[in-house]
């Protein structure tokens, strides 16, 4: 059965939020997106909707990215640059996201600490779109995963990704993180000084390694045997049914019941 994707309401602050099947319908809306933009198709997705761009560092890719993007879908939107905001001078972070949540139906930030991004999420009651901190760049990444599979001619699985530079800055830490969410193999080539950050790398091969595990499950459990029935499976066996008895029973294969009571469905 596939994933329900809900998102509506949710903030885009790392790809640590989001699952394989999730970031794979963010690049599936891009690319329609894109095409519907590319044969003069006008968007009204974002018709009636106001949205805040907070930069705390002045860019212009990414505020042209998302200024444009907002006006292809119908959406009005504000600037507000290093110089516009009183942001963690005059008033807190706390207050400042209060009042753009009344103003806006959603901000992207743009700055330093990953720290504002989620202080903006949690105060503004609005979603928040990070487009730039030290620590990540989520958006970016979406983009450069949207090139490969546009460029590529191999599922993600099957590609070898390597980045070469600064590995433990944002571009660094999140490409490590998309890379590893799509299934791709993926390597950092850097002098040992500018090595991403080990924590990072760890919780990345944890990931990966979950993943691997939870794809394995899915090839041999198929039929996708339901919790109801491992329960029973294993009922029926501590009650001193046979393997044959319990065949008849469940309707599964000898196999399957096999695999059940070892855990493996678990």
């Amino acid at each position: 059965m596939a994933q329900k994707i809900e998102l509506k309401g949710k903030s885009f602050l790392t790809l640590k939020d989001f699952s394989k099947e999730e970031i794979k319908y963010f690049l599936s809306l891009a690319s329609y997106l894109k095409t519907k933009k590319k044969i003069g198709i006008k968007g009204d997705l974002l018709e009636g909707k106001n949205i805040a761009l907070l930069f705390e560092k002045a860019s212009t890719r990414t505020r042209c990215s998302f200024e444009v993007a907002a006006h292809d879908e119908g959406a009005q939107v504000t600037y507000l640059g290093p110089k516009d905001c009183h942001m963690g001078k005059k008033e807190s972070m706390e207050d400042t996201a209060k009042v753009l949540g009344r103003f806006f139906d959603g901000i992207e930030f743009r700055g330093y600490k990953q720290e504002t991004v989620e202080c903006l999420s949690k105060y503004s009651g609005v979603p928040v779109w990070n487009g730039l901190t030290d620590e990540y760049h989520p958006t970016q990444i979406l983009a450069d995963l949207l090139t490969v599979s546009e460029h590529v001619d191999k599922p993600f699985d099957k590609i070898k990704f390597v980045y070469v530079g600064d590995a433990r800055n944002n571009m660094g830490n999140s490409l490590m993180i998309g890379c590893v969410k799509m299934g791709m193999k993926f390597v950092s080539l850097a002098p040992k000084e500018l090595w991403p950050n080990e924590e990072l790398v760890k919780e990345n091969k944890e990931l990966k390694k979950k993943i691997e595990e939870l794809e394995s499950r899915a090839l041999i459990n198929p039929r996708k045997v339901t919790d109801e029935q491992v329960k029973k499976i294993k009922e029926l066996r501590a009650s001193g049914l046979s393997y044959r008895a319990i065949v008849k029973e469940i309707g599964l294969s000898t196999c399957t019941i096999q695999r059940a009571l070892k855990g493996i469905y678990d």
